[in-house]
Order: structure tokens, then C-alpha cells, then sequence
């Protein structure tokens, strides 16, 4: 089914929304919990959490991109339950991704998160599309670079070549932007 399809059944208030989006991107959406949990009872938890997230979201919005809609929501709950359980144990590999990020984005800085998510957009517009594609790979789905290494048919070090050539662009780009660093 394709999106605004779904996008109709969901303002006509069909339950049958919930089973078309769990069709279509189900797999998609417990790949991105998992990746940021390691753990699929929380995974799906999430994801579960998504759906009903989606379910009082549309109406009023309706996404011009279900998927990146329903990924981003997947992301939130997901990042919330994992500060949850960090709060605890201190250590996730998801955890590390952010700390990678952290060394070249602002620690307090006059853009808002809203701004400086824009910025990094536009910047990776600019990007050639595997550098892009990498970066999202990692920074947004948190793949490992393993998995970023086979999907590209890259090796390994390779990978994290990228990953840090991209990381030094992006940094003199919100420099050059005006963002204190």
C-alpha cells in the first residue's frame, strides 16, 4: 500500500493503518530500535510505542514522508528508553556514536537544536552521497561499522576513514556557519 494510502486510513481513524505501517515498515522500524538498544524485547516495546505515537499524531499532521515520519518517532522512544536505562549502567554502544558527535557539535551555542538540525542538513545535502549515506548509516540508524562495511562494500577502515573525514568537514562547515565550537 503506498503511503498516503495509509496516511488516509489513519484520518479515517482504520485500525487497519496500524497493520499497513507495521507491514510496510516494520522491519525497518525494529532494525533502528534494536541498533540503538541491543535488546529486542525493548525494541519492539518501542516500536509499539511508535505506532500509538503515530496513531495520535495523524490527524492533525499528515507526513509528507511516512517513513522518515515513523523513523524519527522510532528514534525518540528509543533514545528515551535508552537515557532510561543508561541512567543505570553507563555503557551502550549507541551511547558511544553520540560521544563521536559530541567532540564537534556545541556544548552551548545561541542556535537552537532546531537550527543546528538544519545546518547539519544542509551540509549533508552537500555531501557526496555515500559519505552521506554512511554518516546517516551510523549517526542516525546506528549501525555498526560492520554492518555499514558490508552494506557499501567497503572495508572496514575504510568506513571509519569516512566517517572521519566527514566529521572534520562538518566541523569546519559549522564553524564557517558561525556556531561556536
Amino acid at each position: 500500500m503506498e503511503d498516503q494510502g495509509i496516511i488516509s486510513l489513519f484520518f479515517a481513524r482504520n485500525e487497519q493503518a496500524i497493520v499497513e505501517t507495521r507491514r510496510k515498515f516494520g522491519s525497518l522500524c525494529i532494525h533502528l530500535a534494536e541498533n540503538l538498544l541491543h535488546d529486542p524485547q525493548d525494541a519492539e516495546e518501542c516500536v509499539n510505542d511508535a505506532y500509538l505515537g503515530l496513531w495520535n499524531t495523524i490527524p492533525p499532521e499528515r507526513p509528507t514522508y511516512l517513513r522518515a515520519f515513523l523513523c524519527k518517532i522510532v528514534r525518540n522512544c528509543s533514545l528515551k528508553k535508552l537515557e532510561y536505562r543508561t541512567a543505570q549502567k553507563r555503557f551502550c554502544p549507541s551511547v558511544l556514536s553520540f560521544e563521536e558527535l559530541e567532540r564537534i557539535l556545541p556544548q552551548e551555542d545561541d542556535h537552537s537544536e532546531e537550527e543546528l538540525g538544519e545546518l547539519i542538513s544542509q551540509f549533508l545535502k552537500e555531501e557526496k552521497p555515500l559519505y552521506r549515506q554512511v554518516f546517516m548509516r551510523k549517526y542516525w540508524f546506528f549501525d555498526s561499522i560492520e554492518e555499514i562495511a558490508e552494506q557499501f562494500g567497503c572495508t572496514q577502515t575504510g568506513v571509519k576513514s569516512m566517517l572521519l573525514r566527514t566529521r572534520r568537514r562538518l566541523k569546519k562547515y559549522l564553524e564557517k556557519e558561525g556556531v561556536a565550537l
